[in-house]
């Protein structure tokens, strides 16, 4: 009897052991690791946010503002707003044999 008992208390120790020790080290670790990444990304998302804020800080004041509405045409009341044109393209290049020659002179008259 005393042969079975003592492999079976063994066996049980080592059990226990793996269950207490082994199954709550892994879990650790892997939220370790997952706290280390979460933690990574507040940082990221911390630094992005304060880019953010000072660029909102930064377009809250007139002269932005102004800078801004230019941008998309807006003028003050009793200002004008000009628009320059592209220059026109060339007149397209056409052979000088008939039918053309009568077109040409359409086009450049």
């Amino acid at each position: 009897m005393r042969r079975l008992v003592v492999p079976l208390l063994a066996t049980a120790l080592i059990v226990a052991v793996i269950v207490v020790g082994v199954f709550p080290t892994r879990s650790y670790l892997s939220q370790r690791a997952a706290i280390a990444s979460a933690s990574k990304q507040v940082d990221e998302l911390s630094s992005t946010n304060d880019t953010l804020q000072a660029e909102a800080d930064r377009l809250q004041s007139d002269a932005e503002i102004e800078a801004e509405a230019r941008k998309y045409g807006l003028v003050k009341p009793g200002e004008e707003a000009y628009h320059v044109l592209p220059a026109p393209e060339d007149a397209p290049k056409v052979p000088d044999v008939w039918p053309f020659s009568e077109m040409r002179s359409r086009l450049e008259g």
